[in-house]
């Protein structure tokens, strides 16, 4: 015991400020500036000669080679996916708080009673590495029995000796820094008394990357249930719900957190794009909240640039990405943010960043979400007598769907309470928090609590689930707004991301809120308008008794090309013989799917006399040709109708949105499913418009491809005829894969379809252990 603490501290001795200089560390590594990726390849270690009458025992030990087991450790580690551990020359991917195994070879035997060896770790692009930061780290290696080895420090135990090789198993701990590691190993005689002696440093060749682990018990990320970890962390692909609330559209989307550059690109993102801490790489949740704000670029030139403007030029259309590969490999490539990306994109990236670095990742889409600019959790439409909306007056906006994040993590800093588990995070650049473009991470328990002064940004993410809507009729400044509609169960529908083992939706609502309309519901309404700072009166609408009933008629299933109808039907209800005179305004725009209207496509106004008991239905046609042109991205509309009783002034308003439906591209397979082993795949779409589509092309993305495959279609694709593609894949690996195939024309686009495959290994595997951690 007592050797082994001189050893300890010997080590310890040998960093000291102002002394290294006198130590022949060999080969030395100078340190790199932020940004740099030139990696200075170590130098063969000094040959050292024993003195005329001693022996090879008695000089220092020298590192011939190390075998940083990258195989073995990805196994264990569950790892084996990453790129870099699959290459000609891998590294090391290593989850924290797990030991991992590292063989060192000398040129002599090894000597417990001779022989101090130690491992020292240091953060790659850490300016001055320290032991106080965790930037440094300094594990002598102690046989495995030993009981001085730190409880709260990385530990290097000696497991097996064999000739002039010493195996060894070496525990980082569940909070180290996340991100790239260099290795150094220090030599030295036991029998030196002072720092003078003779240190001999070998510099490993390859650093390592650590990332978070959600198997380990000791990790804030820690998830219990294996088929959550296998969704959340190792799956590829998932899907990413878009459309209304009445179209409720599953786009696949390929996460490919494993794919080449990316785990590199996501370290990069912490180190050197936005102002994220060292110390800070350490904790999930600052973590993800400055992930947040890197996947966005408008403060720090992220990863990508928003864009809802319809024009994409110098970049590509947001619907034409189909998974987050290709944005960070351009993006890690040229340091420069890549055009375009909306909600839905944002959302894809930070799942792959999060999955990447070990975090439990997934998207979520609300429907009908509220986007309240004030912070008022009201969300007010005024119109005028012609059912026109007032733009400068209409700043809150009700987005079809929003797609957010969420990431899965304990909250030590907002308890007691249980806050931990699930953490919504939004990186679509919206609103500032802080000074910077992010939002989050706000526990979702919070959120269902109406908990909405709680960090980070609760009570944005709360609105946008809870919001009431609210319509008004404004007749100019010097006459009272009148109260035309308010609706409390508007806001926060359907709020999707996929189920656990297979391609299903798992509807999240009852997560974020309590039943709607409910008392639970009011009352934590309530208590959030009670907390919040800036809170607007809150209006409620008597039951009102007028003898006129209106039914707005939703729209059902349309497919694009094909024309629809807007109906209203008006009944009189009043049995004495009593008519009314009803007027009434119907309209038809298209909308961007943040709520905003574009074009105006029809309009028609109805007067009509009501006898007793008699009901009428207004109809407004619209054919293909009268939308076609006025068509937004995601084709959505927004419907509307405006009535008015002339004889009782009562108002009547509704409005709804729903999209035209895109057909899907059906996907087609030949061949068996193996690893290594190359299948056919076919793709086909039939033209669903009463016109040619010109310049027709599909992008196909699946297993074995680094990039996705273009395949421009020659000639046009005439009305109702059918265009195929056919292509070779080739699995690297084994598992549960994803065929994505997308359809771009001039006159069609954001068409997809996807098809799940399971890839069969080339022979059986072993099952990997389950962790004791």
């Amino acid at each position: 015991m007592g050797k082994c603490l001189s050893c300890l501290s010997s080590f310890r001795a040998v960093f000291r400020p102002n002394q290294e200089s006198a130590i022949p560390l060999t080969p030395s590594r100078k340190p790199k500036p932020p940004g740099s990726d030139d990696t200075e390849l170590p130098k063969p270690p000094t040959e050292v000669k024993p003195p005329e009458g001693g022996s090879d025992d008695d000089q220092v030990l020298i590192v011939q080679s190390v075998d940083l087991s990258v195989s073995e450790n990805a196994n264990n580690h569950y790892t084996s996916e990453y790129d870099l551990v699959q290459k000609e020359s891998p590294k090391p991917v290593l989850r924290r708080g797990f030991p991992f195994k590292v063989k060192i070879t000398f040129n002599r035997a090894y000597n417990d009673e001779k022989d101090a060896v130690c491992l020292v770790f240091s953060l790659k692009g850490a300016t001055n590495p320290t032991y106080a930061q965790g930037t440094m780290i300094v594990a002598p290696v102690v046989p495995a029995d030993s009981d001085v080895l730190p409880s709260d420090g990385w530990q290097a135990k000696l497991i097996f000796i064999e000739n002039c090789s010493i195996t060894l198993e070496v525990s980082s701990i569940p909070s180290a820094i996340v991100g790239e590691w260099n290795f150094d190993i220090d030599t030295k005689l036991k029998s030196a008394k002072d720092v003078e002696s003779q240190t001999l440093r070998y510099s490993v060749k390859d650093s390592f990357f650590l990332i978070f682990n959600p198997w380990c018990k000791q990790d804030t990320v820690y998830v219990s249930d294996p088929e959550w970890r296998k969704e959340y962390v190792l799956n590829e692909s998932g899907l990413i719900w878009r459309g209304s609330h009445n179209r409720l559209r599953p786009c696949v989307w390929n996460f490919g957190q494993f794919e080449e550059n990316i785990l590199e690109c996501c370290c990069y993102l912490l180190s050197h794009v936005g102002k994220l801490s060292t110390v800070g790489c350490a904790d999930p949740v600052r973590v993800v909240r400055h992930v947040s704000s890197v996947v966005n670029s408008p403060d720090d030139n992220g990863v990508l640039v928003g864009n809802w403007s319809g024009d994409y030029g110098g970049g590509q259309s947001p619907t034409s990405w189909g998974g987050s590969v290709a944005i960070l490999q351009q993006f890690f490539k040229n340091k420069k943010p890549v055009k375009y990306g909306q909600c839905w994109v944002f959302s894809g990236v930070f799942t792959t960043v999060c999955r990447s670095l070990g975090i439990p990742a997934r998207s979520i889409t609300n429907f009908s979400s509220a986007h309240d600019t004030h912070n008022s959790l009201t969300i007010d439409y005024f119109f005028d007598d012609e059912g026109e909306p007032i733009e400068r007056l209409n700043i809150d906006s009700i987005w079809n769907f929003h797609v957010w994040n969420e990431a899965w993590m304990e909250r030590p800093d907002l308890e007691p309470g249980g806050y931990g588990g699930w953490q919504a995070v939004d990186a679509t650049p919206q609103e500032m928090s802080d000074g910077t473009y992010r939002c989050g991470p706000a526990s979702v328990a919070a959120i269902k609590r109406g908990e909405v002064m709680k960090p980070y940004d609760c009570n944005f993410l709360f609105a946008e689930v809870n919001a009431d809507k609210v319509y008004w009729r404004y007749r100019g400044p010097s006459q009272p707004l009148k109260l035309i509609a308010k609706k409390t169960d508007i806001i926060g529908q359907f709020l999707s991301t996929k189920a656990i083992g297979c391609f299903d939706r798992e509807d999240l609502t009852g997560e974020y809120k309590h039943v709607e309309t409910t008392k639970e519901e009011r009352e934590t309404m309530v208590r959030a308008l009670r907390s919040c700072k800036n809170v607007f009166s809150r209006y409620y609408l008597n039951d009102d008794f007028e003898d006129v009933q209106f039914d707005f008629e939703l729209l059902d299933d349309i497919v694009i090309g094909s024309p629809f109808s807007v109906k209203l039907k008006a009944k009189n209800k009043n049995s004495e013989g009593k008519e009314y005179n009803v007027k009434v305004i119907l309209r038809v725009d298209t909308m961007l799917y943040t709520g905003q209207l574009k074009t105006l496509v029809k309009k028609d106004k109805f007067e009509i006399k009501l006898a007793p008991n008699v009901e009428e239905e207004m109809k407004m046609s619209v054919s293909y040709d009268e939308y076609d042109k006025a068509l937004a991205e995601h084709c959505a509309f927004n419907i509307a109708a405006m009535a008015t009783v002339v004889e009782t002034n009562f108002d009547y308003f509704a409005q709804d949105d729903f999209r035209v439906r895109k057909p899907d591209i059906l996907i087609e397979t030949e061949g068996d499913f193996v690893e290594g082993q190359e299948f056919t795949v076919q793709a086909h779409l039939k033209n669903p418009l009463p016109k040619p589509l010109t310049k027709p092309m599909f992008v196909l993305e699946g297993p074995g491809l680094s990039q996705p495959i273009k395949m421009p279609i020659k000639g046009n694709v005439l009305p109702d005829a059918e265009t195929r593609v056919s292509c070779k894949l080739t699995p690297k690996t084994a598992g549960e894969k994803t065929i994505v195939a997308k359809f771009q024309s001039r006159e069609l686009e954001d068409v997809d379809g996807f098809k799940v495959i399971h890839v069969r290994p080339k022979t059986d595997s072993t099952n990997k252990p389950e962790s004791n951690n």
